[in-house]
């Protein structure tokens, strides 16, 4: 293993461990709690800047051991990763944006500008973007207008996505940990270290923090939209990197099916999104409002606690991320409609049992 990998899990998470507690201090000083109220599922005020030490344990791991363009005279090395300084530049306006939402709250729609202007700055400048559907509908490349629009609307769903399912302990960092150690361990293989660092420190920094979130009572913390905000983008970084590393078949571990694949590792904020936002639409109402249709909301409805949500829904994922991985070689086509199908059965599947056991209990009930 390269020892820059190892010294940015070791930096991301000296970083977290050691920012949090002096974060919820100020922040309990300063009475910056995130109110509970009738959506969220916490009962006492609970501070939500834990994306601070996310954000800062990213920026300062990913400058230390990721190789930026270097410029000696007039000449400068674009041998080295130029969309860094791209991804940096995205991630610090998601950042405040997300930061300012925690403190002051703003409209959704403020915020979704904000995710507009960070993804295109990261996709036209950082030139983070598709330009293959790998045979899917019989298309492989993709014109460079057509890719931008297909990254955007990819980036702002993923970002929306994480955003979204941050409504009970754990779920968001822990299937942001799924999710980047199976892009990371995907990029290791394939001898892409960058990408392998950026990865390892995204699952590092949530790591550390999921343990506060989840289990710690003294310096418990929410991630906040600083948090979920950046952790989004830096998810659809490397799932664009995911599929663009799959266009060819001279790397080592090769994944037909990338695009399919990668919805199977998404496949809890993807289809969380999607399904709420249908929901809402059917309602009559702006998919943009905020309810509690959300797949935990209806597991904590049941009587799950957090903890017990949380292992579950993550297990649900764990479940698509080796579905995919082993069928992957029946197509993309096939793999996303079968994905689709599990996603809606197990969605339901907590519903109907309850209402099983509901049933049982009442007919067992002396008359």
């Amino acid at each position: 293993m390269d020892v820059s990998i190892l010294l940015s899990v070791v930096t991301a998470f000296a970083i977290v461990f050691t920012s949090i507690p002096t974060i919820v201090s100020v922040a309990k000083a300063k009475k910056l709690y995130d109110v509970p109220d009738i959506r969220k599922a916490h009962k006492n005020g609970i501070p939500a800047l834990g994306g601070v030490a996310i954000f800062a344990a990213l920026l300062i791991t990913i400058g230390v051991f990721t190789d930026f363009p270097k410029t000696i005279g007039v000449f400068t090395d674009f041998s080295k990763h130029w969309e860094s300084q791209y991804l940096i530049t995205a991630s610090v306006i998601l950042f405040f944006f997300g930061l300012k939402d925690d403190l002051l709250i703003i409209a959704p729609i403020k915020k979704l500008w904000g995710q507009l202007l960070a993804s295109l700055i990261l996709i036209i400048l950082g030139g983070v973007q598709f330009t293959s559907l790998h045979g899917f509908n019989g298309i492989t490349n993709i014109d460079y207008i057509p890719g931008i629009l297909l990254t955007l609307f990819v980036f702002i769903v993923i970002i929306n996505g994480f955003n979204l399912i941050d409504g009970i302990d754990g779920l968001a960092s822990g299937v942001g940990i799924l999710s980047s150690l199976v892009f990371g361990i995907f990029f290791f293989i394939n001898g892409d270290l960058y990408y392998t660092v950026i990865a390892v420190t995204l699952a590092s920094s949530l790591i550390t923090f999921f343990w506060f979130n989840v289990f710690s009572e003294k310096y418990k913390v929410f991630m906040g939209d600083s948090g979920s905000l950046v952790v989004g983008l830096f998810i659809a970084f490397l799932a664009v990197r995911f599929n663009e590393m799959n266009t060819t078949h001279t790397i080592a571990f090769h994944i037909r099916s990338a695009p399919a694949v990668s919805i199977g590792i998404l496949i809890v904020p993807l289809f969380d999104t999607l399904r709420v936002f249908v929901i809402r639409i059917c309602s009559g109402k702006s998919p943009f409002i905020a309810d509690t249709n959300h797949v935990h909301h209806r597991l904590l409805a049941m009587g799950m606690t957090h903890l017990k949500a949380t292992l579950y829904i993550l297990g649900v994922n764990i479940i698509f991320i080796a579905f995919s991985f082993y069928f992957e070689h029946l197509g993309i086509f096939k793999l996303l409609l079968f994905n689709l199908i599990l996603a809606i059965s197990f969605s339901f599947l907590p519903e109907i049992v309850f209402k099983l056991r509901e049933k049982k209990f009442k007919q067992n009930l002396p008359e």
